[in-house]
């Protein structure tokens, strides 16, 4: 069984963790958003979203934050606030040394995606990892006070900024990382994880190729809404899609999926929803789905897998 995820964030990792504990992980390919990349943060190419499924994948994540190395230190860090430096985006000491390794890399010549091949075998992890591009195509979010790199208004402006658009900074000069078109035209099952709707999938279908290839594929098209209740469960979700215009529900982001989307997993606190979206030709269901431990992360795992194989068995009926 061929799986595939698009994936950005902490709401991936953590859904991802889930599922590779009830299938074969040398089975999943996992495409992740690289819109959050910055190329040249204090002379290193940091690469947010990938690190962060990484780390969670190897066992090695900061389980509160949901990012970062747990019980990293911070040494580098206190170092360059002494020296003068900027330190509003906190990287540990060990979380430095896969970003200098990464640079050291690129800067031999290897793409992005040969260099996250390389750290996520050092690091044990068994599953397929690729960037959803080799170049590098920023996300920025244009808001009242300017437009900013996503990192920066997520981090540096702690979101407080009104988000007016966001753009995806030569998405069209862009071309989908090696293997990527091949994964989703082969996989069994899609898998849209609960990641946020504009910056983490929305870089992913940008891509020019990535989306129609999500549409001509033959397997089913299974997501997990991020938002519970109107609410999303981290990060700045809400902001965004107000900004895009787009109503900051369940049914917002299948609207935003409609085009592809086959299933759509939606939390119990959102049951009422399930007919508006079922109007859009999406099977819903209503499960539990915030993920606060292991248990509840394969279990929503599991209830993917079934959902893609109980959409594939209607079809061939």
């Amino acid at each position: 069984m061929s799986v595939v995820a698009l994936a950005g964030g902490v709401g991936a990792a953590r859904f991802l963790e889930g599922l590779v504990q009830v299938m074969s992980p040398e089975e999943l390919t996992v495409i992740i958003n690289t819109g959050d990349d910055m190329a040249n943060f204090m002379g290193l190419y940091i690469s947010p979203d990938l690190d962060i499924v990484t780390y969670t994948l190897a066992g090695i994540v900061d389980p509160e934050k949901g990012w970062g190395i747990k019980g990293d230190t911070f040494h580098c860090l206190g170092m360059l606030q002494q020296l003068g430096f900027e330190t509003w985006f906190q990287l540990g000491d060990r979380d430095l040394g896969t970003h200098i390794a990464r640079t050291a890399m690129m800067q031999q010549g290897w793409t992005l995606s040969k260099a996250t091949r390389a750290i996520r075998q050092s690091l044990g992890v068994q599953c397929r990892l690729l960037p959803m591009t080799d170049q590098w195509v920023p996300t920025r979010i244009v808001t009242d006070v300017g437009t900013q790199h996503f990192e920066e208004y997520l981090v540096k402006r702690q979101c407080q900024d009104i988000v007016e658009d966001v753009i995806f900074d030569g998405i069209e000069r862009a071309s989908p990382s090696p293997g990527v078109l091949e994964a989703i035209q082969q996989a069994k099952i899609l898998i849209i994880c609960p990641s946020n709707p504009i910056v983490s999938i929305g870089p992913i279908l940008a891509v020019p190729g990535i989306q129609q290839a999500v549409i001509n594929a033959k397997a089913p098209c299974v997501a997990i809404s991020p938002i519970i209740g109107g609410k999303p469960v981290k990060g700045p979700a809400d902001k965004l899609m107000e900004g895009k215009g787009v109503e900051v529900s369940a049914k917002g982001v299948a609207e935003l999926y409609q085009t592809f989307l086959d299933v759509m997993v939606i939390d119990q606190k959102d049951k009422k929803q399930a007919s508006s979206i079922e109007k859009m030709g999406i099977t819903v269901s209503v499960e539990q789905t915030l993920m606060s431990n292991l248990d509840r992360k394969k279990r929503l795992a599991q209830t993917v897998l079934d959902a893609a194989a109980k959409h594939r068995a209607k079809q061939k009926s």
